[in-house]
């Protein structure tokens, strides 16, 4: 499932051909996603404009004007593809369009398509629709169900801080990547960025989340797994994500940081560092990857 780097990439590459963009026509598969569409979907979008496009843990959230706000979740093989007006002129437009919008066709796993004022097309594929949308009143986004219990932002220095990570950490005897995973916790955070967080903080993912703070005050393993969780997923956004299998920027192209991974999927390499071989162990149900002589 894309996590926090993959959607702030999808977000970063939409942003600049969507905002003030007027939609004028929508057209939707007909098939369901992981939720119903919500209802007179096409009718509620079309006329209004894109006021803005931003992330929220892993959620893309559209404000349209009229007062509501689209909600997407690409699921676990969701992407958008943006496709330039029908122009001469499309490379002008720059280089995020990769080629022109006549030698795209609607695909049989392309679920929603939106047409925007300047001809731009916009189109959400899922093969496995596992993806969702909602269009609710912008007014109460914060209470939606989906979006109510999710914790601070990793990359919001004001709110995730060491301190609240340890007072945290302090009230839970779960193993710490199994607590870094929870969403109430920590927003965005998914399963490679933990184990990739985790190695470069030197903090083994079977300690228990109280041992690393069990005052409740910021010492420095918080410190470092704060500070290596910021540069994990900093480093992971610059590199357009990582493409395991799905995941695709707005403009085709894949992410790149798979090639930096420490140990994510390197069960039984050489640990990078020290040259001991990478564990795979299972934790609530989710593979984990770490070296035991470089984590303690």
């Amino acid at each position: 499932m894309p996590e926090l780097p993959e959607v702030e990439t999808v977000v970063q590459g939409l942003r600049p051909h969507l905002v003030e963009r007027r939609i004028t026509d929508v057209s939707l598969s007909g098939k369901q996603l992981r939720l119903p569409w919500p209802a007179h979907f096409a009718q509620r979008l079309a006329g209004r404009t894109i006021l803005d496009v931003q992330r929220r843990a892993k959620f893309i959230l559209m404000p349209l004007t009229g007062g509501e706000t689209l909600i997407s979740h690409l699921g676990m093989s969701g992407r958008y593809t943006v496709f330039p007006p029908d122009m001469p002129s499309a490379e002008a437009l720059g280089a995020f369009y990769f080629q022109p919008a006549a030698a795209r066709e609607p695909g049989p796993h392309d679920h929603l398509i939106l047409r925007l004022h300047d001809g731009t097309r916009v189109v959400y594929t899922d093969p496995r629709r596992f993806g969702l949308f909602d269009l609710v009143a912008s007014e109460t986004i914060h209470a939606h169900p989906m979006l109510a219990g999710l914790g601070p932002e990793p990359l919001d220095e004001n709110t995730f801080t060491p301190a609240y990570l340890a007072s945290v950490l302090a009230r839970r005897q779960a193993p710490v990547k199994t607590v870094l995973l929870d969403q109430s916790v920590v927003a965005g955070l998914g399963n490679i960025y933990a184990c990739e967080a985790l190695f470069l903080a030197g903090i083994s993912p079977r300690r228990t989340a109280r041992s690393l703070a069990p005052s409740g005050r910021p010492g420095k393993p918080v410190n470092r797994l704060v500070d290596a969780i910021r540069k994990v997923l900093c480093a992971a956004i610059a590199a357009g994500g990582s493409t395991l299998r799905d995941h695709a920027q707005v403009n085709g192209e894949h992410g790149m940081y798979q090639q930096q991974f420490f140990v994510y999927g390197r069960a039984g390499a050489p640990c990078r560092q020290c040259g001991a071989p990478i564990r795979q162990i299972v934790q609530s149900g989710r593979s984990t990857f770490f070296c035991s002589r470089c984590q303690r």
